[in-house]
């Protein structure tokens, strides 16, 4: 039932959103705007239906909405704004600690969520550093709030996160690589990372 209820609201979400983008990738035609409220939608509605109404809902359909637009965004021009990255640390943070007393053993989710963060801010920053052609300072600021967001559900999750990123970044690149001839080129690593969250999740929470 609440799935059925959140695929509406995702899509007016997505749709009042998308306009956002303008300022990074120009005018947002109607129909990128329908696609955006489409994908809203859609991960509303797995999302509404794989946990149900649990007191982590709310911060999951926030990170469903900025994730889309910034997929949107990345996959256009290769670009996370700090516009929507920083802020979510914020709203990420506040959305699970209101969470945390209505979750069995909350409190320490979110402490788990906070090492989550740092640890992954860490480590996608130290590969920024060392090969900065592979991932940029926009996936870095990325990492963290997802990395809340893996923290919250548990080690395993926070791992498969890593791994399905990775596996999936690396298959498209090396695809990209086969047909182009060629290593060069940039790689908007964004949706791969949110897609690697969004399946942890739904797999481990």
């Amino acid at each position: 039932m609440i799935a059925l209820v959140l695929l509406p609201v995702g899509f007016v979400i997505g749709l009042l959103l998308a306009p956002m983008a303008a300022p990074y990738v120009g005018e947002v035609p109607r129909h990128r705007r329908i696609l955006v409220g489409l994908v809203t939608a859609a991960l509303y509605g797995v999302l509404g239906w794989c946990v149900g109404l649990e007191p982590v809902l709310p911060a999951l359909l926030y990170l469903a909405a900025v994730g889309t637009l910034l997929g949107f965004i990345d996959i256009g021009v290769k670009r996370l704004p700090d516009r929507f990255t920083l802020p979510s640390y914020g709203m990420a943070a506040a959305l699970l600690g209101a969470a945390a007393p209505f979750t069995d053993d909350g409190p320490q989710r979110f402490v788990h969520a906070l090492i989550g963060m740092a640890v992954l801010f860490v480590l996608y920053f130290a590969q920024a550093f060392a090969a900065p052609s592979g991932i940029g300072m926009g996936d870095v600021k990325l990492s963290g709030v997802l990395g809340l967001y893996l923290g919250w559900f548990g080690q395993d999750a926070w791992v498969l996160g890593l791994l399905v990123t990775y596996l999936l970044g690396g298959l498209v690149a090396v695809g990209i690589m086969v047909v182009r001839r060629s290593r060069k080129g940039e790689f908007p690593f964004g949706p791969y990372m949110l897609a690697g969250a969004l399946i942890s999740v739904l797999a481990v929470g």
